[in-house]
């Protein structure tokens, strides 16, 4: 096999995602999710899921050099996920693990317009992931290495996340620049009954870049207020204000993280840096202007588009963001870049067809497009209309 040089490596969790096509369910999935009832479905749509995928592929897709370290199986499904990464360009199957007599994840996402999905989700050879299965040659030269979504994948939170912290304390010791995504564990499972904030704990200071959505690192942090917000009408982000999001990331901060960046859904992102000591130990991808990036507190909202669907879509706003990171832009042009990206995503219905190149993607933000309106409380803050962004209320740096 040639041997690949890749500027980021994308690594952790990858399935095979069955998309079935589904009428408008007006009254919500329980008037089609009947018992006995034949559902007349469209075509369905089969993809790559997962961190590897969504975020590596759409990274391919904005011009970065990538390689992707899954772990499938040898079946069918197995063999669908190969097929799938080569067609978006062969190389990016090559760091691809596929391991005799294992079963390969797989997700089958039920979604119908305008009612959030709903995911089926078998873990598969995702639960053997540990840190001896990275090929470790591969990452010589890199600049930045990604891994997502350890709470679906058994080996990286068992035994209180000693895998996870151990694999990104030799990648950051190798020299590259630490990303850590999440997600959020069924509650009922083995995942969802972990001490996430011990895990966290251990972790954080190894990660460079952290990117949760807001529900996942409620779920991980303050379980009792989750759990409130999670029982209120409307989506968690709309009962949160800027003082619950910056007590929120100072946490994350004060766990060892360099930069955070908290997805808000519909709502946008959100922004909050460490200061310059902290950041000038970020490895591969630190910031040549630190003093543009340390102690930042920003917030994007999302660009208008007309939503097909959102599988992924949190996925690519970190791709954006850690693409405008690799081209070393400001942190006000990576954050426009991240949920830029992530608008092109919804576009779709699928994860990563959407997106296009790095060049289309700042066309349009440089074309105008519209932003959607804020809806979220935002106390102290103030919005600066040449940056597109609001400003947290002490931070007084903004580069344009």
């Amino acid at each position: 096999m040639k041997e690949q040089v890749a500027e980021v490596v994308v690594a952790g969790h990858i399935c095979l995602d069955i998309i079935p096509s589904l009428p408008n369910a007006k009254g919500g999935l329980d008037q089609i999710l009947v018992p006995g009832k034949l559902v007349n479905a469209g075509p369905v749509v089969l993809s790559t899921g997962g961190t590897v995928s969504n975020t590596g592929i759409a990274l391919h897709r904005l011009g970065m050099s990538v390689l992707l370290m899954g772990k499938i199986g040898d079946d069918l499904f197995g063999q669908a996920v190969l097929k799938l990464l080569r067609r978006q360009s062969p190389e990016l199957a090559e760091g691809m693990m596929v391991i005799a007599g294992e079963n390969t994840s797989y997700s089958i996402v039920i979604h119908s317009p305008g009612i959030d999905r709903i995911f089926l989700h078998c873990t598969g050879a995702n639960d053997t992931f540990q840190g001896s299965d990275l090929r470790w040659e591969l990452l010589t030269g890199a600049r930045l290495f990604h891994f997502g979504y350890p709470p679906l994948m058994k080996r990286m939170y068992a035994d209180g996340g000693t895998e996870l912290a151990g694999m990104l304390h030799e990648v950051k010791r190798a020299g590259l620049t630490t990303s850590l995504d999440m997600a959020k564990p069924d509650p009922a499972s083995e995942a969802g009954r972990v001490d996430w904030m011990a895990i966290l704990e251990k972790v954080l200071p190894k990660v460079d870049v952290f990117l949760p959505s807001v529900e996942e690192i409620l779920y991980m942090l303050d379980r009792p207020f989750y759990d409130r917000l999670a029982s209120a009408k409307g989506d968690i982000a709309e009962h949160l204000d800027g003082e619950d999001l910056s007590a929120l990331a100072d946490r994350m901060i004060g766990m060892g993280a360099a930069i955070v960046a908290v997805k808000l859904g519909e709502h946008g992102l959100y922004l909050r840096t460490a200061g310059e000591r902290r950041l000038q130990s970020m490895g591969g991808c630190t910031p040549e202007n630190i003093g543009e990036w340390a102690g930042r507190e920003l917030l994007a909202t999302c660009y208008q588009v007309e939503v097909a669907g959102t599988t992924g879509a949190g996925d690519c706003t970190i791709a954006g963001f850690l693409a405008g990171l690799l081209k070393g832009l400001s942190p006000e042009s990576a954050m426009r870049a991240a949920v830029a990206v992530g608008a092109c995503n919804v576009e779709r219905q699928d994860a990563v067809s959407g997106i296009p190149s790095w060049e289309t993607v700042q066309r349009r933000i440089e074309a105008g497009w519209p932003k959607r309106a804020n809806r979220l409380r935002l106390d102290g803050w103030r919005f600066h209309e040449e940056a597109e962004l609001w400003i947290g209320p002490n931070d007084g740096k903004i580069t344009v």
